[in-house]
């Protein structure tokens, strides 16, 4: 009886020990982007996924939620299991949606947690091939001449490549009217044909069209100037100083994390974005690696929250 006793009180105290947990990953892990294939942040998910696979032993899954100014897949992320299975490619338009939707259902600075910020792609501005203007300050010439004149295309009232285009209004002092359209393509479309004056646009789309000179690049958003596109001055170089914001790409996860998720996927990350073949393919397309850390990453967050809350209020831009 006693014997029995025991052994029952071994079982109890066995069960009782905690379970040794897996060593992450020991699944698939998901990338979500905001944006359809083909686009930017696409691209950039689908170089890094395959090398994060090799790396970790696990599989990489690119999982594309557009729509909504890629509030879709930030909620989504925001609402999903904080494990490090699922991971989100955000860009500045996380940083932008907050003042554009107040109505979001999700705090992106509170609900998904930086784990690196990957690159940037600098923002062009572009003018039609035959546009009367040679260079930025002739634009402004004519914008200060006509005030209101000026077209300016953009994907969508709020979207990133609106604010730019209110960006540049309002360093240079001078008022253009800006033109909206449902999308990406149907706006270069009418810049190609000289249907509206200029475009801010991300620089990877356009390097082809800017180098075959059916499309004419006027000043490039950044410290310096890309090494796709060394003819083109900056803004700074242009005489108009501020406009250093370039369109970034960062990878978040949802709050809550584990540490030792977070510190493998950053690892692994800069393992990968140091690879020359990786340089190399996402350099053909504009798209300059900046591999900074986590804090580095929540400080840009937070100066940029800032900045686009300020040029919103100031443009009045509302979404209706």
């Amino acid at each position: 009886m006693i014997q029995t006793i025991r052994i029952l009180l071994a079982a109890l105290i066995a069960g009782s020990a905690p379970i040794a947990q897996a060593a992450y990953p020991d699944k698939p892990i998901h990338i979500v982007v905001g944006f359809p294939p083909g686009s930017t942040a696409d691209l950039l998910a689908r170089v890094i996924g395959p090398k994060l696979a090799e790396q970790m032993g696990q599989p990489v899954i690119v999982d594309n939620r557009p729509g909504a100014g890629s509030n879709i897949a930030a909620e989504a992320v925001a609402r999903a299991p904080a494990d490090g299975y699922t991971l989100l490619i955000t860009t500045t338009a996380q940083v932008i949606n907050p003042s554009i939707s107040p109505t979001l259902k999700f705090d992106f600075a509170k609900d998904l947690t930086p784990v690196m910020l990957l690159a940037q792609n600098p923002v062009v501005l572009i003018a039609p091939a035959n546009s009367a203007a040679a260079n930025v300050r002739d634009l402004i010439a004519a914008a200060r001449a006509e005030p209101g004149k000026l077209t300016f295309a953009s994907s969508g009232n709020g979207t990133f490549t609106h604010l730019y285009g209110e960006l540049f209004a309002q360093a240079a002092g001078i008022k253009l009217t800006h033109v909206p359209y449902k999308g990406s393509t149907p706006a270069m479309t009418d810049v190609l044909a000289g249907v509206v004056d200029m475009s801010f646009t991300p620089s990877t789309p356009v390097i082809g069209q800017i180098k075959s000179a059916k499309l004419k690049a006027l000043a490039v958003i950044g410290h310096t100037r890309m090494a796709a596109l060394p003819d083109v001055p900056t803004f700074a170089e242009a005489g108009i100083p501020g406009l250093d914001s370039t369109l970034w790409f960062g990878l978040n996860a949802p709050a809550g994390t584990p540490r030792v998720a977070l510190d493998r996927v950053g690892a692994e990350l800069q393992r990968a974005l140091n690879l020359p073949d990786v340089r190399a393919q996402l350099a053909a397309q504009g798209i300059d690696v900046t591999a900074a850390s986590a804090a580095e990453f929540r400080e840009l967050i937070a100066s940029e929250l800032v900045r686009w809350a300020r040029v919103i209020k100031t443009a009045g831009v509302k979404i209706e």
